[in-house]
Parts: structure tokens; C-alpha cells; sequence
């Protein structure tokens, strides 16, 4: 049976501690591969803004580390967490690293890519800080390259946010 929605997942937060994604059931979402010495990661500013101005109208921002791109992520989950909050503030729920490519890809991510094919249909993810929106029904809504900035799809956050 082919899967339905973002809430039939689990992740592993960034703590350690098991998190399902049912428990974001009817909010829009926005899953972002993260890496923390990436040209992009400047970033992390711009989803924390997002996420302060929309959490209470029902939107998350899920970061997903992941060393898989020049290894610009390579630290602990420890180091990385303590990194985005020192550096960037970031409040929004982190997720364990993983992979976000191939058959040992976190199935979150074999399903995200497998939604919303990338350019040309490739449904790899690229480079770090791809982004995902999901709509508040769990479904796929938009991919988003790394060079799309959080200020430039917040119209398209608000957007589902309203519907």
C-alpha cells in the first residue's frame, strides 16, 4: 500500500527521542535538509524567522542534518544542535542526521523525493537545504532547490496556511 501521508513517519529528534510526525496532524509543514557549513546555511536564519511568525498559525519547520553534500555537516547531533542555537537561534524541532539519498535514506525522505521529483523528474535531493512543503492534509504540496530562500516561498507558506 503506497503511503498517504507525511504523518505515517517517524523521525528521531535531534535529542535522541522518538517523534512521530502524526503529531503535527493539520499543520502546514515545511522539512528542510539542513547542513551547518554549507554556503546556505545562513538559512537557518530565515526558517527560524518563518517559524516565529507562523508557528501559531499552524506552521512547522523540520530540520533533517545530513552529511551527504561535501561533508558540510559532519558533527554529532550534540555539536549540531548546540550550533544552530548559538549561531542561529534556531527554535524550530531538529531531527537526528541521516541520509536523505539512496536505499538507506530515511523513509521520510525516499517518500518526500518520490512525491515531488526535482528537476527533469530526478527525485534525489541535490544539495543541502532542498525543501519540502507539506500541506495541511500531509500531502506533498512543492519542492523547493537550495537556492530558494525562506523569505521567497513564504507567500506559498502563507498561502497553505490559509486554506
Amino acid at each position: 500500500m503506497a503511503t498517504a501521508s507525511v504523518y505515517e513517519f517517524d523521525a528521531i529528534g535531534i535529542d535522541g527521542t522518538a517523534v512521530s510526525l502524526d503529531t503535527y496532524r493539520g499543520r502546514v509543514m515545511l522539512i528542510v535538509n539542513t547542513a551547518s557549513a554549507c554556503g546556505f546555511t545562513p538559512q537557518f536564519a530565515g526558517m527560524e524567522s518563518l517559524w516565529q511568525r507562523y508557528r501559531e498559525q499552524g506552521l512547522t519547520i523540520l530540520g533533517f542534518p545530513s552529511n551527504e553534500f561535501g561533508g558540510q555537516d559532519p558533527g554529532t547531533d550534540k555539536e549540531i544542535s548546540t550550533f544552530c542555537t548559538l549561531e542561529y537561534h534556531v527554535s524550530f524541532p531538529m531531527m537526528s542526521k541521516g541520509k536523505v539519498n539512496g536505499s538507506d535514506a530515511q523513509p521520510l525522505w525516499q517518500w518526500l523525493t518520490r512525491e515531488a521529483p526535482g528537476l527533469l523528474g530526478t527525485t534525489a535531493v541535490k544539495w543541502n537545504f532542498t525543501k519540502f512543503l507539506i500541506a495541511k492534509d500531509g500531502r506533498v504540496v512543492k519542492r523547493y532547490a537550495p537556492t530558494a530562500t525562506p523569505e521567497s516561498i513564504e507567500g506559498d507558506i502563507a498561502k497553505e496556511l490559509a486554506r
